[in-house]
């Protein structure tokens, strides 16, 4: 599937790029999509090089935290469910402390701790995968998951809107929530379909329960805190939990009478590697995107959109925030800049600056994940990781728009 998709992208940027140079007489279109290229291979190793010391840091702490045991101590608190959703991971397997901590990370939006995390999670499921070039099942869940994960605290957004002077940046702090929570659940439903898991049992509905409580007592914690603080109080809590992890996993290796800076050292080097493994895989991805990009099909998309939303009758005010929506899954860094294009052209407090803001929010960048954590394991068989995915981009975008409608006020 994979491979259809990048094919794709190119013929599509061609055939989008010889109508606009041929039939509308655009120039520079060639130029530009071959500086677009070259510029996002240099992107991908520079991202790829930026992640390095990111990865050593937090896989030399994970080394400590799995030495330690207290790895073993995090999956006792989800076993039951993990037991439930991922029957082929052995019972107190390290992957299952590792996925927590990646969890844990993703809903406080830690993205640097979050995926050396995930990448030490998926390394460890590849050990238990019979067939090493082709995706299991608990990859899949872990991967799908990580793609629409549930982000608690959307810290860098609210910050894009302070610096752009709106009145109250953390106004999309609850539609965001909301439009998270839904893009992740229905990743997790569709995931559960198409591998015939029973979800509708105690043990699941019952971590559930907790989870939705959990989301929604942190989310009654934030709004009750005056708009003027939220936003520092939201960064502290996320960088103290932060810090307490890093002290946890030392405080647990002392303890456990370790000689904590060789096994941080020794964790730290397989950072390294990982960095070096996922190079190629972020070089593909970032090429295909660009062409796609540079050559027009995305405004092309976003016309479309709202010739057919006007000719439906429906109001097309949203669909300004729509390039946004386009490029998340496919370039964090695209859409990030969509996002700040949109407030700055209409307003930080605009509508489709609004709606931006908590499409940004509510998924991930699908491609990127995918091409990062199977990359690292070199799997090229995805199966059907990539239609769950995007099904859960859709739904978070879906979402996106309906709590705009619902939550803003101009």
């Amino acid at each position: 599937m994979l491979n259809i998709i990048w094919v794709s992208f190119f013929v599509l940027g061609f055939i989008a790029a010889l109508v606009q140079s041929l039939y509308f007489g655009v120039s520079g279109m060639w130029s530009n999509i071959v500086g677009d290229i070259f510029s996002s291979a240099k992107t991908a190793f520079s991202i790829s090089l930026n992640l390095t010391g990111i990865l050593c840091l937090w896989l030399g702490l994970l080394k400590i935290a799995e030495k330690s045991g207290l790895t073993k101590v995090l999956a006792k608190i989800l076993e039951p469910l993990f037991c439930k959703l991922m029957p082929e991971v052995p019972k107190g397997h390290p992957a299952m402390g590792s996925m927590i901590m990646n969890m844990a990370a993703n809903v406080l939006g830690l993205d640097n701790a979050a995926t050396p995390m995930g990448l030490k999670a998926m390394e460890q499921l590849q050990e238990l995968n019979k067939k090493k070039d082709e995706a299991s099942n608990a990859q899949i869940l872990f991967m799908v998951i990580n793609a629409s994960a549930v982000t608690l605290i959307p810290i860098t957004i609210l910050m894009y809107r302070a610096e752009l002077g709106s009145a109250n940046p953390a106004a999309v702090f609850m539609p965001i929530l909301f439009a998270t929570s839904i893009s992740t659940l229905v990743g997790f439903l569709s995931v559960a379909f198409v591998q015939k898991l029973n979800i509708f049992n105690r043990v699941v509905l019952g971590y559930m329960a907790a989870f939705f409580a959990i989301i929604g007592g942190v989310a009654w914690y934030f709004t009750s805190l005056p708009a003027e603080v939220r936003l520092i109080a939201s960064a502290e809590w996320g960088n103290a939990i932060l810090f307490g992890f890093i002290i946890l996993f030392i405080v647990a290796g002392v303890l456990k009478k370790l000689n904590v800076y060789e096994t941080f050292i020794s964790g730290a080097k397989e950072g390294f590697d990982i960095a070096i493994r996922i190079v190629p895989y972020l070089v593909a991805m970032l090429v295909a995107i660009a062409v796609l990009r540079s050559s027009g099909v995305l405004d092309l998309i976003v016309q479309g959109f709202d010739k057919f939303f006007a000719l439906c009758g429906l109001d097309t005010a949203f669909v300004a925030a729509l390039p946004t929506a386009l490029l998340k899954p496919l370039s964090g860094s695209g859409a990030r800049a969509m996002m700040i294009e949109t407030m700055q052209n209409y307003g930080a407090d605009s509508f489709p600056a609004f709606i931006s803001c908590i499409v940004q929010g509510s998924t991930e960048t699908t491609f990127y994940v995918l091409a990062v954590y199977f990359g690292a394991v070199k799997i090229s068989k995805v199966r059907h990781a990539l239609p769950c995915a995007l099904l859960a981009d859709l739904a978070g975008i879906v979402a996106a728009v309906c709590f705009g409608y619902m939550f803003y006020q101009g």
